[in-house]
């Protein structure tokens, strides 16, 4: 009976460390994913195509925007080089539309936070976020109903820089 106690004692233990291995593994694989991204975006980005529930507006109108981006998910967006909003994001690259939380520190929007999705390219990238509150879109689309803000940038210079200066 002892024996059988002792069996099932160290059976217990070596699945529960399994499953802690298990899960401390998968918190790694996700930790990776999330700072490869983080590096991917990185850099100084130019809004190349801004829409807003449906509305694109011209490229002369959004060229003097750019968003600089740190390795730590810092942000600052800027207007001809000025600072006109900064804050944070926080990723999760796993899910099948990779998501982004947008949380602005700084400007009109600080304290809110805008739920969105991203595509990650060498030189290019997307990003499509719903209004503070509202749901997290399920693709790239925007229109009057979904009051969804679509932006389309190019990469003007990739950084090292963890933070954003």
């Amino acid at each position: 009976m002892q024996r059988s106690m002792s069996k099932l004692k160290t059976l217990v233990t070596v699945a529960t460390l399994t499953a802690l291995t298990a899960v401390v593994s998968a918190d790694d694989k996700q930790a990776a994913a999330i700072q490869k991204d983080r590096n991917q975006i990185a850099g100084t980005w130019q809004i190349q195509v801004l829409e807003i529930n449906g509305n694109r507006s011209a490229g002369e109108d959004v060229k003097h925007l750019t968003v600089v981006n740190g390795a730590d998910g810092t942000w600052s967006l800027r207007s001809d080089g000025n600072e006109i909003a900064r804050g944070t994001t926080s990723i999760d690259p796993s899910q099948s539309v990779k998501t982004i939380d947008i949380q602005p520190t700084s400007g009109q929007d600080q304290g809110k936070t805008y739920r969105g999705i991203y595509e990650l390219g060498k030189t290019s990238r997307k990003l499509c976020f719903a209004p503070a509150g509202k749901d997290r879109p399920t693709d790239f689309t925007t229109n009057a109903e979904n009051q969804h803000i679509f932006v389309k940038f190019k990469r003007l210079q990739a950084t090292q820089e963890k933070e954003v200066p």
